[in-house]
């Protein structure tokens, strides 16, 4: 990491060696201005996401994932502000709470070039490149079919599993996403599929779109309900059942399920799902959980 007093710079291979001594940010836009068609992904609110192929020294052309800022400007700033929502600069939030969560282990795009410069919040300049993951599929997809096509019990109890498991590590590290839904875990299929053969011991189900992530030393209990709704509204039409809730539950606790629904953070959860399903779809979530948890906690649902 290069820092200056205005410029933040990281670089690892193969970017380190191929952008030595060169303006990165200059590499960045040729980068940029080449992309079009299904490789450009987003283009808008001074912001371009777009996946590359680039030439490494040993592994030869490979495809890479780059978030290009180029600020986003005063009017976008004040409403955000105005809507009480925290303004997005740039790539800092991303590429922070990314090296911050793999060091905690939380399988995430590994970040392999980032950079920073300008004082000017609304002219803020800066990108972060990521791997590319080929052959993943978002939960979202994957789990699409789920509610017409009951997958196998091992299947559905490894993903519940590892996605309470990225929650609480998550969590207890001070972070909360702000956009935590299925459509923002890739699976790695390729390593799913050794699991589910027993010929691994694990798998990767990889976070996504870290750039509104907030890092605390605890998280507020409102944005953990924030975070664990949506993740709960996400989930609503796929067809789990209430135990599947219930041992989400109590893997992200780690206690019994009669201790874990004591506490009220519970019913919040489901009335922020709720609401969410509601604005959406302007209907009740088809939601078996509901009235069962609600009932062990002893709260009624109004």
């Amino acid at each position: 990491m290069v820092s200056s007093a205005s410029t933040t710079l990281f670089l690892a291979e193969p970017f380190k060696s191929a952008w030595q001594n060169q303006d990165v940010f200059a590499e960045v836009r040729k980068l940029s201005d080449a992309a079009n068609g299904k490789d450009l992904y987003r283009d808008k609110e001074g912001r371009r996401t777009l996946r590359f192929a680039f030439n490494g020294q040993e592994d030869g052309r490979q495809n890479y994932f780059l978030k290009y800022h180029q600020g986003v400007g005063w009017k976008e700033i004040f409403k955000n502000l105005l809507q009480l929502r925290i303004p997005v600069l740039g790539a800092s939030n991303e590429y922070h709470a990314a090296r911050h969560l793999k060091s905690s282990g939380v399988d995430i795009l590994t970040p392999l070039a980032y950079s920073c410069r300008g004082k000017n919040p609304a002219r803020q300049e800066s990108f972060l490149i990521t791997e590319d993951l080929s052959g993943s599929i978002s939960l979202e997809d994957y789990c699409r079919s789920w509610n017409t096509e009951a997958p196998p019990f091992r299947n559905k109890q490894a993903l519940i599993k590892k996605i309470a498991k990225t929650a609480k590590r998550m969590h207890e590290e001070g972070i909360n996403h702000r956009d935590f839904y299925l459509c923002h875990f890739l699976l790695d299929a390729k390593s799913f599929d050794k699991l589910l053969q027993n010929k691994a011991d694990t798998f990767h189900c990889y976070l996504i779109d870290l750039h509104r992530c907030q890092i605390r030393k605890n998280v507020p209990r409102r944005w953990l309900v924030k975070d664990l709704g949506g993740l709960l509204y996400s989930s609503l039409d796929i067809g789990l059942s209430a135990r599947d809730y219930f041992r989400f539950i109590k893997i992200y606790t780690g206690k019994s399920l009669h201790e874990s629904l004591q506490d009220s953070i519970w019913s919040a959860v489901l009335l922020n799902a709720e609401a969410l399903y509601q604005k959406d779809f302007g209907k009740e979530p088809p939601i078996i959980f509901h009235k069962q948890a609600t009932k062990n906690q002893g709260v009624r649902h109004t």
